[in-house]
């Protein structure tokens, strides 16, 4: 099995996943469901990457991919059950992201959205290439040397981000259900060092990925999930759209915010700059 063949199959696979999301959708009018699909199915890409490329082996001699796999399964199963929850206590009300989209795309907005999902499929696909690389390598499928030291500290930053990622999720949540707390903002716990935490664990879990898949041939190629996830975190749609409604919702607040905690990297908060009223 070579990987064409693995990165055909895949893509025959979001394009049915995002098609029937799609559809799914648009009698809810709730296209907010598409982070909940896209999160769930990384699971199955990653295991169709695992079935297909055994050529008969046994699955417990073939420990690297078993263990990637196992890993890119599990992130895929929490984050998905983590955003259904979301997405299910505000349904009918669609994400203000998906509903701005709405309002700016207008007429053109169940086109315009198809082609959006479909893009994510494929972004899922690329992202989940790091499993690709270790399912196809002789020498990982076959379990040679079993994890090796790239596979132990790919774990090991997976287990990292994975935990903290957790841990930041259910500091807000008991921020936000907290009555006193309606309107204010969440600088408690990880918080306090970091705006976004939670995207910053999200963001280890795929180093993790890549340095777990650097030791096989053509694994180097993994770093590029990574780059990416950085890059929509960063620039696209992670932290600009988030803080800009942070800042329309809260103010002066977390202007204040921004200006005393680190973006993106934990770190020590700092003095406030601008003097008080």
């Amino acid at each position: 099995m070579n990987f064409l063949v693995l990165a055909v199959a895949a893509l025959a696979f979001v394009v049915v996943e995002m098609t029937a999301t799609w559809w799914a959708a648009r009698p809810l009018r709730n296209f907010g469901i598409v982070d909940v699909v896209w999160s769930f199915g990384f699971a199955p890409v990653a295991l169709l990457f695992l079935l297909l490329s055994g050529e008969g082996q046994p699955l417990h001699e073939r420990v690297a991919p078993v263990v990637l796999v196992a890993m890119m399964v599990l992130w895929s199963v929490r984050l998905g059950s983590h955003l259904f929850v979301r997405v299910r206590a505000h349904h009918p009300v669609e994400d203000v992201r998906y509903a701005r989209l709405r309002a700016e795309w207008g007429p053109r907005t169940d086109a315009k959205m198809y082609r959006f999902f479909l893009l994510q499929g494929v972004l899922q696909v690329v992202l989940a290439l790091p499993a690709a690389w270790v399912c196809l390598d002789p020498a990982r499928r076959e379990g040679v040397g079993g994890l090796g030291i790239s596979g132990g500290a790919g774990l090991t930053i997976w287990a990292m981000g994975i935990v903290g990622e957790s841990v930041a999720d259910r500091q807000l949540a008991r921020f936000r259900a907290q009555p006193g707390n309606k309107g204010k903002v969440c600088d408690v716990g990880m918080w306090r060092w970091s705006r976004h935490p939670n995207y910053f664990f999200e963001w280890l879990v795929w180093v993790g990925y890549a340095v777990f898949a650097s030791g096989s041939a053509w694994g180097w190629l993994g770093g590029l999930s990574p780059v990416l996830m950085l890059h929509f975190l960063m620039n696209v749609t992670g932290i600009p759209m988030t803080e800009a409604l942070s800042v329309e919702s809260k103010g002066e607040a977390y202007r204040r915010y921004q200006r005393t905690t680190s973006a993106f990297f934990p770190w020590p908060p700092r003095p406030d700059p601008t003097p008080a009223p």
